[in-house]
């Protein structure tokens, strides 16, 4: 059988980047498209193609399907900041569904493309009852939920019209080795771990009784990967991650341990964001054959703690591009440059 070729959006990022690596091992010939806006190239993995460009630039896009022929998408470029996606509606539009129904055009027109795979994430239930389980009615409270399930709902149309396969994973509060520790807006525990590096403390919205689930990436991204040789993952949709919740006062204890800091928490005004949210993975055990526990927290952030500390600390971004000031978090307020 002729080796895949494989398109990684996003693949100098963190989940892509992992990814790209199972896909690697698993015999493909993956290409990377990154435009290093919040992935590193140094998170590529050798024996990758590695190209930099946009999923929202077609010209970049087309070309690269008429060069390689892909057999396989795994689409991970995004802007996943949810609670900053209120304040920069324009741009996590035009990022998150435009590019992606860039991508999907591409995908229809070059016709070689046996099974697009997008990580959609639980942003998509909103407030919904937990464990959120994909039999659920999305009713997504943010932009980016939106427009997560936005590009859902266009696979599905483009699957009835065009007969283009796809497998959705809905992904939570993943974590581990190649994150961005120096994004101030996104994954807690980097910014927690960065928090540490850095002798600050560590800072919380609202009074941090706020319940998630941490799922370390090696749960998720061997599964992504072989989702395109499991043929009763097509056209199905996947929660994935880890069962074990917690407070985010309890991460911050387990995260200050981890880095061996004492734990100081800076609790800031509370934001607009879904209190509670973990999900149920009965689905994707059963299609996946998923036997094997989840990576402990304590285990996973030990992992991490070692990657981290070989990184050294990060200065943290600023977002100057804001759209809407009003109501943004006085946190992120005080650090845009006027």
């Amino acid at each position: 059988m002729p080796t895949p070729t494989s398109l990684v959006t996003g693949g100098a990022g963190f989940i892509g980047a992992n990814v790209a690596r199972c896909l690697l091992a698993g015999g493909h010939r993956v290409v990377v498209l990154d435009d290093l806006s919040g992935g590193s190239p140094y998170n590529v993995p050798d024996g990758a193609v590695f190209r930099r460009g946009s999923v929202c630039d077609p010209a970049v896009v087309d070309a690269l399907f008429a060069e390689f022929g892909f057999d396989y998408v795994f689409h991970f470029a995004a802007y996943a900041a949810e609670g900053l996606s209120h304040f920069i509606k324009r741009f996590n539009y035009t990022n998150n569904v435009l590019g992606s129904v860039t991508l999907i055009n591409a995908a229809v027109n070059a016709g070689t493309v046996r099974c697009f795979v997008f990580t959609s994430s639980i942003a998509v239930y909103g407030s919904n009852q937990v464990p959120m389980s994909e039999e659920l009615v999305p009713a997504p409270e943010d932009p980016y939920g939106i427009a997560k399930l936005a590009v859902e709902q266009e696979l599905r149309v483009t699957h009835d019209m065009f007969g283009l396969p796809y497998v959705i994973f809905r992904p939570h509060n993943v974590y581990g080795e190649y994150q961005n520790i120096g994004d101030r807006y996104r994954n807690v525990i980097g910014i927690f771990m960065n928090q540490a590096l850095r002798g600050e403390p560590f800072t919380v919205f609202g009074d941090g009784e706020q319940v998630r689930a941490f799922t370390h990436i090696s749960d998720v991204a061997p599964v992504v990967a072989r989702s395109v040789t499991t043929p009763a993952a097509y056209n199905e949709t996947f929660n994935i991650g880890g069962d074990s919740v917690y407070s985010l006062n309890a991460l911050a204890r387990a995260t200050a341990a981890a880095m061996d800091v004492p734990l100081r928490v800076t609790h800031l005004p509370a934001r607009n964001e879904v209190r509670h949210a973990y999900a149920d993975h009965t689905k994707v055990r059963k299609c996946f054959g998923l036997d094997e526990g989840e990576v402990p927290l304590e285990a996973g952030l030990a992992a991490m703690a070692a990657w981290v500390r070989g990184q050294g600390p990060r200065e943290p971004s600023v977002f100057d591009a804001i759209e809407v000031r009003r109501n943004l978090p006085p946190s992120w307020r005080a650090v845009l440059r006027d």
